[in-house]
Order: structure tokens, then sequence, then C-alpha cells
């Protein structure tokens, strides 16, 4: 009876240790009662999903609200990015439900009679839109009746019709060519293709800045416009249509840009990118730009994503 029970007591100790090994078609026991989760599932049901592969460039804004504006010291950084071609009238936004940029949305109705380039805004029945945002020389800008500006735009097959009304004590413009920004005078962003490099935050070859001189010396004047960008066809335009008014504080200037200046087909429902701007002199006899204020609160020309959108349409 002795000898059996270190036997019983051998046996009990290999069947324990078996009962611990995982033997060949043995199932692994759970070691937790909740797994590690699967990390991809994880992000696509936490908040915000798993992030896109790219992310969009923040707006770029001057740290110090200046303009940088172009003069023959300073031109404009030449265009680096490839030619774009002619935008027709085929192009069209690339999705049904248009995304438009963070500036202002703007409609150019379509006008059956061209109005008459006479500075009189008493043919327009378009929207008018305020160009109040002081984006430069904030110190030297006082109030609405120093500078303010409120603009009205129209279309047809051969111009871009632009009427802007400005607030202004007092008109100062010597300059020309190159240098009417050191002046009062008017500005015009325009993205000729919206949607060809809609993403694109620096300037390309389709993105166009003009500016306008209601006259030199005095208001209806010399008038004159002048394109700064792109910078490979910089020059007067001398086919663009201008005409200024003016009364006590307040001046009134149409004009008429050609398509074809633009390199544009228009169509109703194309959008492009768009901006107003209104440059101020108070300074009798100097060439200077003290102040301006737009349509675009976060104005950067050097930036097509600060524009606004203007649609066309019939």
């Amino acid at each position: 009876m002795n000898k059996k029970i270190p036997m019983i007591l051998a046996f009990s100790l290999v069947v324990s240790l078996l009962a611990a090994c995982n033997l060949p078609g043995q199932t692994e026991p759970t070691q937790d009662l909740f797994p590690t989760p699967n990390m991809t599932l994880t992000a696509l049901f936490a908040p915000g999903g798993i992030p896109p592969t790219v992310t969009p460039p923040a707006l770029v804004t001057a740290t110090n609200g200046a303009v940088v504006q172009p003069s023959a010291t300073q031109p404009p950084p030449a265009a680096t990015a490839t030619t774009h071609p002619t935008v027709t009238a085929t192009q069209v936004p690339p999705t049904a439900t248009p995304v438009t940029r963070p500036g202002p949305s703007i409609k150019a109705s379509y006008l059956s009679t061209a109005p008459k380039i006479d500075g009189d805004w008493g043919e327009w029945k378009t929207d008018a839109y305020p160009a109040r945002f002081v984006v430069y020389g904030g110190g030297n800008w006082k109030d609405g009746d120093d500078l303010e500006g409120s603009f009205r735009v129209g279309w047809d097959n051969t111009y871009l019709y632009v009427a802007v009304k400005v607030l202004d004590d007092s008109y100062v413009q010597i300059a020309s060519g190159n240098e009417i920004y050191k002046g009062d005078s008017i500005e015009l962003l325009f993205d000729s293709d919206l949607w060809g490099d809609f993403a694109v935050r620096s300037l390309s070859n389709d993105d166009y800045q003009i500016g306008i001189s209601p006259g030199k010396d005095k208001i209806g004047g010399s008038t004159s416009a002048y394109l700064w960008y792109p910078s490979g066809k910089a020059g007067e335009l001398k086919d663009v249509k201008i005409a200024a008014v003016s009364s006590a504080g307040v001046y009134r200037v149409e004009f008429a840009i050609p398509w074809k200046v633009l390199g544009v087909t228009p169509a109703s429902g194309s959008q492009f990118g768009f901006g107003i701007s209104v440059s101020d002199n108070d300074k009798t006899g100097t060439k200077e730009q003290q102040s301006m204020v737009s349509n675009l609160k976060d104005r950067s020309f050097l930036d097509p994503g600060t524009w606004g959108t203007l649609t066309l349409s019939k």
C-alpha cells in the first residue's frame, strides 16, 4: 500500500503538466476579456474619422496687415506655375454643388443692352456689393468718409463691366503707368481658371491684377488701366473703356474690360476668382498709397485663395 502512494503522486504530477501545455489542435485560451481593438476601425468611428491624405494649407495673410504692391522697384514675382489654357464655356464646376472660396460670392448679371460707359450709375439694375474692409494702411484710414467703396458687376459676350462708387473726401492722383496704385485708384483681381487651379495658393498665369485710374490730376481727366499681373503681359491696357464723374465727397467709375484681355470665353454659370479694392492718397502732390479698402476681408493679391467667387448669371 505504501508503494502505491508515490506512483499515484507521480501520475497526478504528469496530468497537471499536460493540462498546462497547448497541445496541437488545442484552442488558444483567451488572455483578456477585451482584446486590443483594430486601430483602423477605431479611427473610422472616432470623432473626425481617418484624416485626409492631403491637409489643405491654411490661408496666407500678411503678418502685419500690410499688402504687398507692385512698383517699378518691386514688381510682382514672375509666374512659376504652368501656363493654363484659355478658359472656354465648356469649363464648369467639378461637382453638382460648387465649393466656393472663403471670400464673398458675387453675381454678375447678363446685360442685354450694354451700359454706356460714362460714369453714370442710373442704368445699372444689378446687385450692389460693399468694399469696406480696411486691408492696408489702417493707421491712415479715418472713417467711411475718408475711404469706402461699393460696386456692381455685369457682362455680355464682349466685356466684363464694373461700376464702382467711392466715398473719398480728397482726390489725389498724379501717378501714371505701373504706379497708379500710389494714388486714388481701383484694383481688380481676377482668376480666369478658378476650377483648374482651385487649390493653388500662389499666382499663376491665369491670375490677373489690373489697376484703374479715374483720372490723372482730376477725376475724369486722363483715365488709364494698367495690368501688373501676369508679369509677362504687364503694361497699359488700351482696350479697357473707362469713365469717371464726381460730386462732393464721392466719385463714380465705370469700366469695361474685354474678355479677350482675361483669356476668357464667357458663358452663364461660369465662375471665376474675383476681388475689388480701392486705394487712397490724401497727400496733395505726392505719389503714395496711404490706405486700401476691399470687398475681401483677408485680401492678399499673392494668394488667390483669399479672393472671392464671381458667377456669371443670365
